[in-house]
């Protein structure tokens, strides 16, 4: 399998976040993690990126187990972490400083910012851009290394909604058009049954894999479809319980705290 998880743990001080993590992903394909917060989405995904490391079972790609950063692997996150005195080609280029000649890197930011509708502000600086800008010139920059896999982490929460689904849509052009590997965090039901080829449950307290639900659904997807109104129940229906533990257990906590 392309991208393999065996019995992945990860435990922070005494907090065990997640335990018994088996996942296999295969090539080409679009997955999302999905769940309640502290269910270790995020942190898993940063296992992947080799920014965390597990303390139990292994994490590999292509055969070879992770243990650190690699430009194998593009990470995109929540907030685009843009260098702000650079401009929006240079930031794109980064990555590839000391790597190739500046004509290289130049024809390789003149390709993904096309990609993503921003060649005429390549001369501009991230101040100068919206927030959904500013994700685009970061996707540009982790595709800019043509990794195998690229991570995505709540990319689109911080945006309107309008913006989100522009960027949806940008990004299911750049998923078919790229070939990538992508493995997606989110906390939105409707954006992974959206963009997603499998949507992966996570469950808390303690943090599990619940369910794996294939969206057999032929894209573009639309929201009144009937099979993707359908997975939207089910996926609903198997959280409702996991967010109300956690609601549960902050109440006796603030009850305790309190008393």
């Amino acid at each position: 399998m392309f991208l393999q998880m065996n019995n992945v743990a990860k435990t922070f001080a005494q907090h065990e976040v997640f335990s018994g993590i088996d996942l296999s992903i295969q090539e080409n394909q679009f997955v999302s993690l999905l769940g309640p917060s502290g269910c270790g989405k995020s942190t898993l995904l940063s296992m992947v990126a080799g920014l965390e490391s597990a303390t139990e079972g292994s994490i590999s790609l292509g055969g070879k187990t992770i243990l650190e950063p690699g430009t194998d692997r593009g990470m995109v996150f929540q907030q685009p972490a843009l260098f702000p005195w650079l401009t929006v080609r240079d930031n794109v280029t980064f990555p590839l400083k000391d790597k190739l000649s500046k004509k290289e890197q130049d024809q390789i930011a003149a390709h993904y910012l096309k990609m993503v509708h921003l060649t005429r502000f390549k001369e501009a600086y991230p101040h100068e851009l919206s927030g959904g800008m500013q994700q685009r010139v970061a996707i540009a920059r982790a595709l800019a290394m043509d990794p195998k896999v690229l991570l995505m982490d709540e990319p689109f929460g911080a945006l309107d909604e309008q913006t989100r689904h522009i960027l949806h849509d940008e990004l299911m052009k750049i998923f078919q058009e790229t070939k990538k590997t992508i493995l997606f965090v989110t906390h939105s039901i409707q954006e992974a049954i959206k963009l997603s080829d499998r949507v992966i449950v996570m469950g808390t307290r303690p943090g599990r894999i619940i369910a794996d639900f294939p969206v057999d659904v032929e894209r573009p997807r639309q929201r009144d479809n009937s099979r993707v109104i359908e997975l939207e129940q089910e996926i609903m229906e198997l959280l409702k319980g996991e967010i109300n533990k956690v609601l549960k257990e902050e109440l006796d906590h603030e009850t305790k705290h309190f008393t």
